[in-house]
């Protein structure tokens, strides 16, 4: 059975949405329901400051990231001690005596008594030319001259007694004289035939054998050179005389010799001669040093390296010489600060020395460091990781050096 009843609006209104309360005590509680509790905002403060500990804990992050890292080079202090000024030539040895044996009388040679190429002293025989002849020259002018005595004995006594003239004595000296004389000669000849060595030093090569017939007009029969000392001959270039003069006749001017192998320890002599013109063409000057050659490991006409030593610097400030670089702006080295970064500073070069060293006339002092190597990669300001520099390559440890 269908029912229509009317429904008026207001109903469905009222059973469709409820009623707003208008009572004080519903505001206050919704009020409080919206208020925030403390331990809220503690939180949030945490995590505000959580989060700029991160942001900046990156951003530190990354400006270290963004420096580079210390570089590595290899470091030495600047040393001072004394070294030669000195100009480096080439020159050759010679030798300092040379003797060409001679026969001084004629004869047949009967006798060598030495060996090609051996050293000999003194007065050791060399030779020995048959001394039969002049030995019976020698026995015929002693007797002659034996005779002459006692003639001379016998007008002595006669012009006592005033039984000769005196021109008859006069005579009888005269003859005593020259048989003495006679025999001198002879003896002179007879020695000769005993050829020994006027020098100490090394024969050659013989050019006469035992049964040759020799005279003073043959030719040589050895020759002999002294080797100990020697002479060592060079050249100085005409630009570097003024240099010369003004050090020469100094105490400390020496003549330092050895050989371009290294073979021998360098040998040191004395300035014996300098030329006083300078050679035509050439340019240069002559001179010579007295070198000592006690091993004879010098031998004549043989090149070698000359060092002219001139003086020597006192207290020289010396560096490795690869620490020296070279840039448009001139010669420099880098320094080493005591916070290990490093400064570019200008040097002036001087010679270089043993042991792979060289002088620094002025731009560094006495116990600073300098990078020897890996200066490439550096710049002034830079930071490095010093290692001690190790001339021969090998490592070091950073206990066997340390570095301020």
């Amino acid at each position: 059975m269908k029912v229509n009843a009317p429904v008026s609006d207001q109903k469905i209104m009222d059973y469709g949405v409820p009623k707003r309360s208008t009572r004080p005590e519903t505001k206050r509680a919704r009020t409080a329901n919206q208020k925030i509790p403390k331990w809220a905002y503690l939180l949030f403060i945490l995590l505000a400051a959580f989060v700029t500990y991160r942001i900046f804990l990156h951003r530190a992050t990354e400006v270290k990231a963004a420096q580079p890292a210390p570089r590595p080079a290899s470091v030495a202090k600047v040393v001072t001690k004394d070294v030669p000024l000195y100009l480096d030539e080439i020159g050759t040895c010679a030798a300092y005596e040379t003797v060409l044996v001679q026969a001084q009388v004629s004869g047949v040679i009967i006798g060598r008594h030495f060996q090609d190429g051996s050293d000999v002293k003194k007065g050791d025989l060399l030779f020995t030319i048959d001394p039969r002849p002049f030995q019976a020259a020698l026995d015929q002018a002693k007797a002659q001259a034996q005779l002459d005595q006692v003639t001379l004995k016998r007008q002595e006594d006669l012009r006592a007694r005033k039984v000769i003239s005196q021109q008859d004595y006069d005579t009888a000296v005269a003859n005593a004289q020259k048989s003495q004389g006679a025999t001198e000669a002879a003896q002179v000849n007879l020695d000769w035939c005993y050829i020994k060595s006027p020098i100490n030093g090394r024969v050659g090569l013989r050019n006469v054998d035992v049964g040759n017939l020799v005279g003073p007009s043959t030719s040589s029969l050895v020759t002999i050179q002294g080797l100990d000392p020697i002479y060592t001959d060079f050249t100085v270039a005409q630009n570097d005389l003024p240099l010369v003069r003004k050090y020469l006749g100094g105490s400390n001017v020496k003549v330092e010799t050895y050989l371009a192998d290294g073979s021998i320890t360098p040998r040191i002599g004395d300035l014996y001669f300098i030329d006083h013109a300078v050679q035509p063409g050439s340019g240069t000057v002559k001179a010579r040093g007295v070198t000592p050659n006690p091993d004879r490991a010098l031998w004549p006409s043989e090149f070698v390296l000359v060092r002219f030593i001139l003086d020597t610097l006192k207290d020289a400030t010396l560096v490795p010489s690869q620490a020296v670089q070279i840039s448009q702006a001139g010669p420099f080295v880098f320094v080493v600060k005591s916070d290990n970064t490093v400064e570019l500073r200008p040097v002036t070069p001087g010679q270089r020395q043993e042991g792979n060293l060289t002088v620094i006339e002025n731009g560094v002092k006495a116990d600073e460091t300098v990078v020897v190597t890996g200066q490439l990669a550096l710049s002034p300001g830079a930071k490095i990781a010093p290692q001690p520099y190790a001339p021969d390559g090998s490592a070091v440890s950073k206990s066997a050096m340390s570095y301020e």
